[in-house]
Protein backbone atom coordinates (compact mmCIF):
# COMPACT_ATOMS: atom_id res chain seq x y z
CA UNK A 1 0.00 0.00 0.00
CA UNK A 2 1.35 3.39 -0.93
CA UNK A 3 2.02 6.01 1.72
CA UNK A 4 -0.62 8.36 0.40
CA UNK A 5 -3.36 5.73 0.86
CA UNK A 6 -2.03 4.85 4.29
CA UNK A 7 -2.12 8.50 5.30
CA UNK A 8 -5.61 8.93 3.85
CA UNK A 9 -6.93 5.89 5.72
CA UNK A 10 -5.58 6.97 9.10
CA UNK A 11 -8.79 8.86 10.06
CA UNK A 12 -10.80 5.66 9.52
CA UNK A 13 -8.50 3.87 11.94
CA UNK A 14 -8.96 6.70 14.45
CA UNK A 15 -12.74 6.39 14.09
CA UNK A 16 -12.61 2.67 14.82
CA UNK A 17 -10.36 3.32 17.82
CA UNK A 18 -12.89 5.86 19.14
CA UNK A 19 -15.67 3.27 18.93
CA UNK A 20 -13.53 0.65 20.66
CA UNK A 21 -12.66 3.08 23.45
CA UNK A 22 -16.36 3.96 23.82
CA UNK A 23 -17.18 0.27 24.21
CA UNK A 24 -14.38 -0.28 26.71
CA UNK A 25 -15.26 2.70 28.92
CA UNK A 26 -18.96 1.89 29.04
CA UNK A 27 -21.60 3.89 30.84
CA UNK A 28 -22.81 4.07 34.41
CA UNK A 29 -25.50 5.76 36.43
CA UNK A 30 -24.31 8.27 39.01
CA UNK A 31 -25.78 8.27 42.53
CA UNK A 32 -27.95 11.27 41.63
CA UNK A 33 -29.50 9.36 38.70
CA UNK A 34 -27.63 10.96 35.80
CA UNK A 35 -26.12 8.85 33.08
CA UNK A 36 -22.35 9.15 32.71
CA UNK A 37 -20.97 8.00 29.37
CA UNK A 38 -18.36 9.18 26.87
CA UNK A 39 -21.02 10.05 24.28
CA UNK A 40 -18.72 12.49 22.46
CA UNK A 41 -16.75 9.54 21.07
CA UNK A 42 -19.64 8.37 18.86
CA UNK A 43 -20.00 11.51 16.69
CA UNK A 44 -16.23 11.93 16.75
CA UNK A 45 -15.79 8.44 15.32
CA UNK A 46 -18.40 9.13 12.60
CA UNK A 47 -16.57 12.34 11.72
CA UNK A 48 -13.22 10.55 11.47
CA UNK A 49 -14.67 7.80 9.28
CA UNK A 50 -16.31 10.37 6.99
CA UNK A 51 -13.09 12.36 6.68
CA UNK A 52 -11.19 9.15 5.93
CA UNK A 53 -13.61 8.09 3.19
CA UNK A 54 -13.52 11.53 1.59
CA UNK A 55 -9.71 11.66 1.71
CA UNK A 56 -9.34 8.18 0.19
CA UNK A 57 -11.74 9.09 -2.62
CA UNK A 58 -9.88 12.36 -3.20
CA UNK A 59 -6.49 10.60 -3.36
CA UNK A 60 -7.88 7.92 -5.69
CA UNK A 61 -9.39 10.49 -8.07
CA UNK A 62 -6.20 12.56 -8.13
CA UNK A 63 -4.13 9.42 -8.81
CA UNK A 64 -6.47 8.38 -11.60
CA UNK A 65 -6.26 11.80 -13.26
CA UNK A 66 -2.46 11.79 -13.01
CA UNK A 67 -2.33 8.31 -14.56
CA UNK A 68 -4.61 9.34 -17.44
CA UNK A 69 -2.62 12.55 -17.98
CA UNK A 70 0.66 10.64 -18.34
CA UNK A 71 -0.79 8.25 -20.94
Amino acid sequence: MKNKYLLASTPILLGVVCLIIYSMIGSKVAPDGTLEEPFFLIPLSYLFVLIGIISILFVAVISMFKKVKHN
